[in-house]
């Protein structure tokens, strides 16, 4: 893959995770948002949950989860919702919230990102190279450790980078777990996720 494809990749993957505070105003039935492919719309409406925790933003989710048939209780967030509420009314959560965050990681998780299908589709044609971009995309997409780590085992047979990327991400996982709770350490760890995601989609052939 070239360099040009990959920095696209990665700017608009960036630009996914602005383009919540858009949606957040002017909702989804704008045509900006429908005219998103399916996969991005998903990754939209998870990052608006997760951001702000309304009401509105939840039957968003769940609006889109009936239509493509998935199979989760949408309802089974509220209670994240709800500690979310408690949280960001106290200035000493941050601990709290970084917990509460990999909860919610996980029931995020559950909808698997849309670019997993596509790269087994792929792999089902012959397209090796196809299902390892998509299949890396998906993983940029995920949100817990525990289906990172997982997309990456199940990837390494294909694409030999994975092993190194599984590596690199428990060093994170561990600087994480170690970071103290403050605003500088959480931007540095904020900083030092973006270097592997930019590694992640950095496709050797």
């Amino acid at each position: 893959m070239s360099a040009s494809a990959i920095f696209t990749i990665i700017i608009c993957l960036i630009l996914l995770r602005v383009f919540w505070l858009k949606i957040k105003a002017s909702g989804t039935q704008n045509e900006q948002f429908r005219n998103l492919p399916a996969k991005d719309q998903l990754a939209v409406l998870k990052e608006c949950l997760l951001n702000n925790p309304t009401e509105r933003n939840l039957q968003n989710l769940g609006r889109f989860i009936s239509e493509k048939g998935l199979d989760l209780d949408i309802e089974s967030y509220r209670p994240f919702m709800k500690k979310q509420m408690e949280l960001s009314h106290r200035k000493d959560a941050l601990a709290e919230d970084n917990e509460l965050f990999a909860l919610e990681s996980i029931w995020m998780d559950r909808m698997e990102p849309l670019e997993f299908q596509e790269g087994r589709n792929a792999l089902a044609d012959g397209n090796k190279q196809e299902f390892v971009s998509r299949t890396l995309e998906g993983i940029s997409r995920l949100y817990s450790d525990e289906a990172i780590e997982k997309a990456l085992r199940e990837i390494e047979p294909h694409y030999p980078k994975a092993e190194k990327l599984l590596n690199s991400y428990k060093k994170l996982v561990q600087a994480r777990d170690i970071s103290d709770a403050d605003e500088k350490s959480l931007e540095t760890l904020r900083q030092l996720r973006f270097q592997w995601e930019e590694d992640l989609l950095n496709i050797q052939d």
